[in-house]
């Protein structure tokens, strides 16, 4: 069944166009991995399926009921970001602030959920910590478990491994691939095509050329000689 579904959108700020004449659709439980050049508009993308900024022209449709609000995102991080003075416990029930309405306070519910997605992250541990205390990859699965706590069924990631030593790189992969096979969907950018090769089930390429396909598809294709290595000649 078909979660998002994009036809002929043109993305950019202020009328000026970075993307045009974008199609491509991704079903439950699909691993999209997004690529392309620096400043090709992966990051615009990404902000306007969460709806922060309006397409130019066509249409994103959600499908298989999804909701807006059912959207979990991990965004890349900023300096300022990487310092703030909470707890872990309050970093992740953050996640349900789309969901509380006018509710001054999270419900046992959203309480037991949030625990669950710490215990599934391997982050119990650090419930009581500063937020800002912590390493990089400890960082980046508290907030990976703060946009579980969003979304059961679609996660939007941009560039989550980004900064990480490739230990933890590797870890973290492996922890949003186990996910995947969860049924959550992924939506992610990198700038790691050996990486989009190995977990993606489709492969978005923008840039001056745009290409949307299977991973099989992709490795087919004219498109995939922008990137070189062995991860794309085999």
């Amino acid at each position: 069944m078909e979660q998002l579904i994009c036809r002929d959108v043109s993305l950019g700020y202020e009328g000026n166009a970075i993307i045009s004449g974008l199609n491509f659709s991704i079903g439950s439980g699909d691993y999209l991995c997004i690529v392309g050049e620096n400043g090709s508009g992966k990051s615009t993308l990404m902000k306007t399926l969460l709806g922060l900024i309006p397409p130019l022209s066509g249409e994103i449709v959600r499908g298989g009921g999804l909701c807006a609000n059912e959207i979990g995102y991990l965004p890349q991080q900023t300096a300022i970001q990487r310092d703030f003075p909470a707890s872990v416990t309050e970093i992740v029930l953050s996640g349900f602030q789309a969901h509380c309405g006018m509710r001054p306070f999270y419900n046992k519910e959203e309480k037991r959920t949030a625990l669950e997605n710490m215990e599934r992250l391997g982050i119990t541990d650090l419930a009581k910590r500063c937020y800002r205390e912590l390493s990089g990859g400890q960082q980046q699965r508290v907030l990976l478990a703060r946009a579980l706590c969003a979304t059961t069924k679609l996660l939007l990631l941009d560039e989550p491994v980004a900064g990480l030593d490739p230990m933890v790189t590797a870890d973290m992969y492996a922890l949003i691939d186990s996910l995947n096979k969860e049924g959550v969907t992924i939506i992610m950018i990198s700038h790691d095509i050996c990486a989009a090769v190995k977990y993606a089930s489709h492969i978005l390429h923008i840039g001056d050329v745009l290409f949307f396909g299977t991973k099989q598809e992709y490795l087919r294709s004219d498109v995939s000689k922008y990137f070189s290595g062995e991860c794309v000649k085999r």
